[in-house]
């Protein structure tokens, strides 16, 4: 059975941890090499590191908040010009209502979620081209506001630097440049002030001569940008694939052992239940011979998606070995875990299959109760035994295997715990009897 290929999985770790079972005769030399997963620390979730990652992937909507930011600061250093008198309110109000203008405009596209069919879903080169435009109107409209130009520029292309492509940036900047121009044109046609035109040429010229360059060197840091990221996603992919199982496409077998020893290390720490299922196959020796590999594949195939969409959303389900699998119920108690195997396997047994199988597609199944303090092995052993009985007892059945918890709780005199087993206890005896399951039971 698959308790002796459990064994062999952690005997090249090296150190001696999982106590002797007493359901079955194993001997000390089988048992070395075992251990618990006490460094469950180092050891976190796959789907507790997940949903972190989730959490720090926010909506793209709440990616340009800091675009706001930024035009607030730029907005300030424009109220401290007016203060100070060199320059006009009525510029100040124009170009702070062009800002909630064009803020408001990309507010309405992020809620309606139009910014989804642009490629680049932040709206960077949009965002970055309304504040440069902005800062140009006030440079137009007040001349003295230019002083902030420069710097302002500069933000603004750093705020854009790891998404935006080293050509579209070059593109925006000579657009701010060529734009600039005009603007002194204009203010020289307009007012025919040479100082003023020399003081802009000199502005102009200090912002032509550096922001290429500034341009160019971030154009570097988003090249390395993009290089992190197809990494970063090389790398996620590879680590999905190792906990897949290349076959069937569930967790393999590596996972799921490694899912178990973190779910028994939880049950422990916060003292909730932990169910685990053995469901094999009936008969798949003769179902190969008949079908050939390629045929028993497309059958295990089948059978992992049929399993797959029985179980919740919450369990474990992967392939331990062969046409072995192992069902973990992380929070769950026996009855829950009871009713979940007996939908796997009624649907399996309903399943349509080829007309051309002259096999039935069955599976038994073995299911048990964590006892809190016991080891993986133990566990393990106790579901795999109950899978035997289910193969001895006919096949294509449910068998529980239940732990001494109820002899463990009365000697104790744990009252509470004794009543919940109790009730659990009743609860599945009526299931039993009224044909919602269908079961057969062995006391351990």
């Amino acid at each position: 059975m698959g308790v002796f290929s459990f064994l062999s999985l952690f005997s090249s770790r090296g150190q001696s941890g999982f106590a002797h079972s007493e359901d079955m005769n194993f001997s000390a030399a089988s048992a070395s090499g075992f251990e618990d997963s006490a460094d469950f620390a180092t050891h976190q979730s796959r789907r507790q590191s997940d949903v972190r990652r989730l959490r720090r992937t926010g909506p793209a909507s709440q990616k340009w908040v800091i675009a706001l930011l930024l035009l607030a600061g730029y907005s300030l250093a424009a109220l401290v010009f007016a203060v100070l008198g060199v320059m006009d309110w009525q510029t100040l109000l124009i170009a702070f209502g062009v800002a909630c203008l064009v803020a408001g405009g990309f507010m309405l596209v992020f809620k309606t979620g139009l910014h989804r069919a642009r490629t680049e879903k932040r709206l960077k080169v949009p965002i970055m081209a309304a504040a440069l435009g902005i800062m140009l109107l006030v440079v137009y409209l007040a001349p003295a506001a230019q002083i902030l130009l420069a710097p302002f520029t500069f933000v603004a292309f750093a705020y854009g630097m790891y998404r935006i492509p080293r050509n579209t940036s070059f593109v925006l900047a000579a657009c701010v440049l060529l734009t600039y121009l005009v603007i002194i044109a204009a203010h020289y046609f307009e007012q025919n002030n040479i100082e003023l035109l020399r003081l802009e040429a000199m502005h102009f010229a200090a912002l032509a001569l550096s922001l290429p360059g500034f341009v160019y060197l971030t154009g570097k840091a988003s090249l390395l940008h993009r290089i992190l990221n197809k990494a970063d996603k090389k790398i996620r992919t590879i680590e999905a694939d190792a906990e897949r199982d290349a076959l069937l496409g569930c967790y393999n077998r590596r996972f799921i052992v490694q899912a178990l020893e973190e779910q028994k290390q939880l049950a422990d720490d916060l003292n909730i239940p932990l169910c685990i299922a053995i469901l094999d196959l009936d008969h798949f020796k003769r179902i190969n011979d008949e079908m050939g590999h390629l045929g028993g594949d497309e059958v295990l195939r089948v059978f992992s998606r049929v399993a797959q969409q029985a179980v919740r959303d919450d369990d474990i389900f992967g392939r331990y070995g062969g046409e072995e699998f192992l069902l973990i119920f992380p929070g769950t108690s026996l009855l829950p875990a009871l009713n979940t195997c007996e939908r796997v396997r009624a649907q399996v047994e309903a399943h349509v299959w080829p007309n051309d199988m002259h096999c039935r597609v069955t599976v038994s199944v073995g299911v048990t109760q964590y006892v809190s303090g016991e080891s993986v092995l133990e566990f393990f052993s106790r579901a795999d035994t109950a899978t035997y009985l289910a193969k001895e007892g006919g096949r294509n059945q449910v068998v529980v295997q239940e732990p001494v918890a109820f002899e463990q709780a009365e000697a104790a005199g744990e009252g509470s715990n004794l009543m919940q087993y109790e009730d659990e206890e009743v609860a599945i005896m009526l299931a039993e009897e009224a044909g919602l399951v269908g079961t057969r039971r062995s006391m351990a």
